[in-house]
């Protein structure tokens, strides 16, 4: 199932967590569920709870202001949506296009979603002397863009009007 965007007190997007994550926030009364999956429900003794899609917290945490996305693993599969940037196929590594080796950095410009068999062919090679050609161009994801990655959408019209960002 698809993470639980959590929204802050202003309704204003932070993160996305895990739907147990999601459940406990509810339960211990951190958060209240502002839309949730139709028709589907957690129970358990004496408790029954609507599977949350989104929350918001009860009380507002300052967050300092992010103009980038940070880098991450799971963030460059999710970006890449899984999908080898050398071959097409479900892609469970990230390989870095100039390797670390030389010189190569952890960034969103340098690194792609890549299937185990083609990053060990690249091997310690930029793509050019592997002789390997990426179907798609690394790209930096805006912060926003980065959160709906994480949430599955694809759509922003696939929003609900209070939550949509600007084009």
């Amino acid at each position: 199932m698809r993470e639980t965007l959590v929204l802050n007190a202003s309704f204003e997007p932070l993160s996305t967590v895990s739907l147990r994550r999601a459940v406990v926030l509810v339960m211990q009364d951190k958060a209240v569920v502002e839309q949730a999956h139709p028709g589907l429900r957690i129970r358990a003794t004496g408790v029954e709870v609507p599977v949350p899609q989104v929350i918001r917290l009860c009380r507002y945490v300052r967050v300092p202001f992010r103009q980038r996305a940070p880098w991450s693993r799971r963030g460059v599969l999710v970006r890449d949506r899984h999908r080898c940037a050398y071959c097409g196929r479900r892609a469970t590594t990230v390989d870095h296009i100039q390797p670390k080796s030389r010189g190569g950095r952890d960034t969103w410009l340098n690194t792609v979603a890549a299937c185990s068999e083609d990053n060990q062919r690249k091997a310690d090679r930029t793509p050019e002397q592997a002789g390997m050609r990426l179907l798609v161009r690394p790209f930096e994801p805006t912060p926003a863009d980065a959160l709906l990655l994480a949430l599955g959408v694809t759509d922003r019209q696939s929003l609900p009007e209070w939550l949509a960002l600007p084009a």
